[in-house]
């Protein structure tokens, strides 16, 4: 199985065969799709693959991460030209990861043609929300009629993580309740209950919840009214800032990447102030999770940040304390491991999508 996992920016593709988890081959294109070279992009991947031993011919199916499947996609779906178009209309919600998906996948159906070509969608494992968790407080029309709900994203790097927490705990997946936070350039945290997701961070786009690398998560909706009227901003400006120009990025006016941020907060006010408001809005997310949770049994750190920053899961975790969540060391940690046991597990957990990816083009074509 190839699986293609199509950044805003980079391309990443894997092969796994049958049930393992470790990959047969990786590539990393990185560069191309912000150029607007998703063929390209797709080829050096392929070449990149070929390089390690993995020809063409051999790959069977292709499965490519999808971040937005909407209403209509709540399972791995099998592409056609239907489907593609569908995944194109949903690009609204997802500008920045939707019309890439829906270019690779053309690119990917043009270089191995013949081969199924599935699309495994971030939304889907937050089917299972309830209600309360995917209804707005607007007027109800607006769901009902205009169908505005939140979706939630993130949803195959919970499934690996919880998969792994459950593991490395030695628990029931079935008692278990547990905050999955991805933390990368996007960045989102899950309530998990008995395994399916009670509650999500991001919401009808990947803009709501969190402070992210570029993106402002949760502000107040009276600040964008307030732009649009005093300065004149309109729609596209205001959804270009809050995509591309805010975050991380926007406090700091320096980088979105966390590692910049370390290294520069010790003499940049602003540096060390956006990094504060990243660790202030992930602990508030994860003890907002925890409320839609009976007992919180772990706290899992995924995604980049997560995995590779021990820095930021220790400042996180400080603020958690009274959860139960125990102190952390911010030493870095290579391996998926049990950070440390309290109350409240804490776990690092490295993300996988791709093994959930082939897992699913399996089943799909199957």
């Amino acid at each position: 199985m190839l699986v293609l996992n199509a950044g805003s920016s980079s391309l990443k593709a894997s092969v796994l065969d049958g049930d393992a988890t470790d990959a047969v081959a990786r590539a990393d294109v990185s560069g191309a799709i912000a150029a607007g070279g998703e063929e390209a992009a797709v080829r050096r991947a392929l070449e990149t693959l070929a390089a390690q031993g993995v020809e063409t011919e051999s790959v069977e199916a292709v499965g490519h991460r999808v971040v937005h499947g909407g209403d209509r996609f709540v399972r791995p779906t099998v592409v056609d030209d239907n489907v593609l178009q569908a995944i194109e209309e949903l690009a609204p919600l997802a500008p920045l990861h939707n019309p890439i998906a829906a270019r690779v996948i053309r690119a990917a159906r043009s270089a191995l043609p013949g081969r199924p070509q599935v699309a495994v969608f971030d939304t889907a494992f937050h089917a299972t929300l309830p209600p309360e968790e995917f209804v707005y407080a607007l007027p109800y029309e607006w769901h009902s009629e205009w169908g505005y709900r939140r979706f939630g994203f993130h949803g195959i790097s919970v499934r690996w993580a919880i998969g792994r927490a459950t593991e490395l705990l030695d628990v029931d997946p079935a008692d278990f309740g547990v905050v999955v936070a991805h933390l990368g350039a996007g960045c989102s945290v899950t309530a998990v209950r008995d395994g399916e997701s009670v509650y999500t961070s991001m919401g009808m786009t990947p803009l709501e919840g969190l402070v992210m690398a570029t993106r402002a998560g949760s502000v107040d909706p009276g600040v964008l009214v307030a732009a649009q009227r005093d300065h004149r901003l309109d729609a596209d400006a205001i959804a270009d800032t809050l995509e591309r120009r805010s975050g991380l990025l926007g406090v700091s006016g320096r980088s979105g990447d966390v590692r910049v941020l370390i290294a520069a907060e010790p003499t940049d006010e602003r540096a060390a102030l956006a990094l504060a408001l990243f660790v202030r809005s992930v602990a508030a997310g994860i003890a907002a999770a925890a409320t839609a949770l009976p007992r919180l049994d772990a706290v899992v750190f995924t995604g980049g940040i997560g995995e590779h920053s021990g820095l930021m899961r220790a400042r996180i975790a400080r603020r958690l304390g009274p959860l139960g969540v125990p102190a952390l060391s911010s030493s870095s940690q290579d391996d998926d491991a049990v950070l440390a046991r309290g109350t409240v597990a804490a776990l690092r957990v490295a993300a996988r999508e791709d093994v959930i990816v082939a897992r699913d083009v399996r089943q799909a074509i199957t």
